[in-house]
């Protein structure tokens, strides 16, 4: 009876551990989504910033070109920070149209267009935050 009783325990003590371990594995997973969620917004704030300042600096390519160079690199580096912070889909696919965009607006700019269309940067920039947003 006495080793019966000791089983008994050590399968509740080994549950028990098992249980715990599971639970804080959730909970760290948890959090980890929680916190890539809460880089994805912070960086699709941050891209949305630049943003606003590529349309300054088209508007103001005329007075200082390099601003024009200077938002459409912030814009690549925010959006190498957040593909690298992320294995969503949609926040990939919404990162890789933004990409794209910055590129189409880079090459018109090396071809002369003093004022770039802007509209696909924008647009893919407001689906960039509608995917970051928990």
């Amino acid at each position: 009876m006495g080793a019966s009783r000791r089983r008994r325990s050590r399968r509740t003590v080994i549950a028990a551990a098992v249980a715990a371990v599971g639970l804080t594995v959730g909970l760290t997973t948890g959090c980890d989504a929680v916190n890539k969620a809460l880089d994805c917004v912070q960086t699709a704030d941050a891209i949305a910033d630049s943003v606003t300042d590529l349309q300054q600096a088209v508007e103001n390519a005329s007075n200082d070109p390099t601003q024009l160079e200077e938002s459409l690199d912030s814009i690549d580096k925010n959006l190498d920070d957040i593909g690298d912070k992320t294995d969503n889909a949609d926040v990939n696919k919404a990162v890789d149209s933004l990409a794209d965009a910055v590129g189409n607006v880079r090459t018109a700019v090396k071809n002369g267009d003093a004022t770039p269309d802007l509209s696909p940067v924008t647009d893919a920039a407001g689906e960039l935050t509608k995917v970051c947003t928990p």
